[in-house]
């Protein structure tokens, strides 16, 4: 069996501080070469370290916010531990220069809304907010909906640009990962038409299973009015995330 290409290497082009914690970098070059059309909402593999210390390779996953011809923005949430630790995408994205470059892999499939539905209700936190962004911006301007977004800081709200009836609320908690409810509780509070609506939902492991066993259990929303995924567990790195991930999507499909 022929070997995987490696994947293209990508110079960071810029960085820009989007909010207090959520960073911006445009990256591109030579490497956008062979890159696919349009991309927006789909996601790429960061390499960090190529596993060459006999390890296995160092991969982080991240949406792409945009795309033009010659570059991609990805953006990255700077949540740092009580001890102010980064995890290694962002480490690197703090710390690279501009010209540095960084193997690239991808992209995976992005995760739209499907047109076409009376209503929208949208959850998530802020590693999700780059896919919620893009898939709002591209929802047909007569759609209507209510997105909740779990953000750090009040002035981690972003401007999207939404259709007018897209109404989005903004909920802080300043420890991402220690509040599981938060999301849920903002949809029960919330009066929309469950049974007219599509949902989607990414965020923290544990806040996924609250929204899940609401979404799915109590309201009956199937597969085709619902897409629901955990994008970072809080305490584990991206390995041990998707074997918990795993883990629990073999056991949801047996209950």
């Amino acid at each position: 069996m022929a070997s995987r290409p490696p994947p293209p290497i990508l110079q960071l082009k810029a960085r820009r501080q989007l909010s207090p914690n959520m960073l911006r970098l445009t990256l591109g070059g030579s490497g956008m070469a062979d890159f696919p059309g349009d991309q927006a909402g789909g996601y790429v593999k960061l390499r960090l370290d190529d596993g060459t210390q006999g390890h296995k390779p160092v991969l982080r996953t991240y949406t792409i916010r945009a795309q033009r011809p010659d570059a991609i923005d990805i953006d990255f949430v700077v949540h740092r531990t009580p001890t102010g630790e980064v995890g290694p995408a962002t480490e690197w994205a703090l710390g690279a220069a501009v010209g540095d470059g960084l193997p690239v892999g991808g992209p995976g499939p992005a995760k739209p809304l499907p047109p076409g539905h009376d209503f929208y209700i949208i959850a998530g936190d802020m590693t999700a907010l780059p896919a919620i962004g893009v898939n709002l911006e591209a929802l047909d301007r007569s759609a209507r909906g209510m997105a909740f977004i779990e953000i750090q800081d009040p002035a981690d709200a972003q401007e999207i640009a939404a259709p007018p009836g897209m109404d989005i609320h903004w909920l802080c908690n300043r420890s991402p990962g220690t509040q599981p409810d938060l999301l849920v509780d903002a949809l029960r509070r919330a009066d929309w038409p469950a049974d007219r609506s599509y949902g989607w939902a990414a965020c923290e492991f544990q806040s996924m299973r609250r929204l899940r066993e609401y979404l799915r259990g109590a309201l009956g929303m199937t597969s085709d009015r619902l897409y629901i995924s955990s994008y970072w567990k809080s305490g584990l790195d991206e390995e041990a995330h998707k074997q918990i991930k795993r883990e629990d999507a073999e056991h949801d499909a047996r209950v």
